[in-house]
């Protein structure tokens, strides 16, 4: 991993953005102490889930917009 300081990266950088993305890592240092790493998102090129991969294994209940019994309402609010 090669070391920048951030007055070089301000200089330059759309050509440090450019090495990132061909797959360099950078730590950039201020003052001699190191600040912050600058790496390649790892994946970019990750596919997304299927959609509906469980479809039909769940019913929502027809009750589950009612309200709660009170013993369980009394319970939330600790009575």
């Amino acid at each position: 991993m090669q070391r920048v300081t951030v007055d070089e990266m301000q200089q330059n950088l759309l050509k440090y953005l450019n090495l990132v993305e061909a797959g360099e890592s950078f730590i950039i240092i201020q003052q001699d102490k190191a600040i912050a790493e600058l790496k390649p998102i790892q994946n970019h090129n990750k596919q997304q889930r299927p959609f509906a991969l469980c479809a039909g294994e769940f019913k929502v209940p027809g009750n589950f917009d009612a309200p709660l019994p009170d013993e369980i309402l009394n319970r939330f609010e600790g009575r």
